[in-house]
């Protein structure tokens, strides 16, 4: 009898289990810590303004929540706290975050109307440090900012667009304030809207801002009052997406509003305003155009735009 009990307390159904639960326990503890050190290792760098305005500092910040609304609401609190380092300030000053909102990967962000009172210097250190903040959330690749609702502009008047970090550079001083001279040869339409016009323009931009990008956005913004026999080309509303170069073509990416022509000019003159225009860079030879990143669409029942388009000077009109 003894030795049938000794074999019932050895019974398999009854051992495991208790191992079992002890094994649960510990998985139980284990995964506690892991959670709790992922959680310890979430956040992001927040940037702070240094009281020189000479910078962009960065100030590494937890984030409790998960959701990508959620983290963008907790990244503008950060924003608007002053750090606790004295050296530094919060880069919403003076102004104030009237909305935002998700479009897709694009996040809107509309301020109030005391924005457009920074000196331009210091508006550019204020983006940076709100398009680099907010950009390390994943779910968040653009920044779209407004003034009141209306589209936000640089110093020069240029629509400014969706931003991504790599607008802005890292600095060790004053170079996110520097500020440039250049001089482009810009094509706008003649008077017909049948024939280009070179102008040659000479432009004050900020070093963040590429030579590719400046030309599309003055060609958006059209020839200035002092233009005479030069008219605009590019419908006001089309938004700057995008302007890259690789291996000497340069890829311009435009938002919907370029197809929609409100000015009485050829399409050839509109396709040939944008590419003579960046052909005039010693870094270009050709230009690919695309809305939206798409090219597999017919501009004006005509250009194709999975074409890579080189220079026509044959629509130049030349002044006599």
């Amino acid at each position: 009898m003894s030795f049938m009990s000794r074999r019932k307390n050895k019974n398999p159904k009854h051992f495991p289990a208790f191992l079992l639960v002890i094994l649960l326990f510990i998985l139980s503890l284990t995964g506690c810590a892991a959670s709790q050190e992922e959680t310890a290792e979430e956040g992001i760098s927040v940037y702070y303004i240094n009281k020189a305005e000479t910078k962009i500092t960065p100030v590494v910040r937890s984030l409790e929540t998960e959701t990508v609304s959620g983290q963008v609401g907790e990244a503008l609190a950060a924003l608007q706290e002053n750090p606790v380092e004295l050296s530094l300030r919060t880069p919403l000053n003076g102004f104030t975050v009237s909305g935002w909102k998700m479009d897709g990967t694009q996040l809107m962000l509309d301020v109030s109307e005391e924005y457009k009172q920074m000196q331009a210097t210091t508006e550019v250190l204020v983006r940076a440090a709100i398009v680099r903040t907010l950009t390390q959330i994943n779910g968040v690749d653009h920044v779209v900012m407004t003034v009141n609702k209306e589209a936000l502009t640089d110093s020069l008047g240029v629509m400014v667009g969706p931003m991504t970090a790599d607008m802005f550079i890292d600095n060790a001083g004053n170079e996110i304030n520097a500020y440039e001279k250049a001089w482009l040869k810009l094509y706008f339409a003649n008077e017909t809207g049948d024939r280009l016009v070179g102008v040659d323009v000479r432009k004050v931009y900020n070093s963040n801002i590429s030579m590719e990008k400046l030309v599309v956005e003055s060609l958006v913004a059209g020839p200035g009052k002092d233009e005479e026999d030069a008219y605009p080309v590019i419908n006001p509303a089309t938004k700057v997406l995008g302007v890259t170069v690789k291996d000497g073509t340069c890829y311009v990416n435009l938002d919907e509003s370029f197809m929609t022509q409100i000015y009485n000019v050829t399409g050839d003159v509109v396709i040939y305003s944008i590419v003579n225009s960046l052909v005039e860079l010693s870094n270009i030879n050709k230009v690919q155009i695309a809305v939206n990143g798409e090219t597999n669409l017919i501009y004006r029942e005509t250009f194709n735009l999975a074409n890579v388009f080189d220079r026509n000077l044959d629509l130049v009109y030349e002044k006599e």
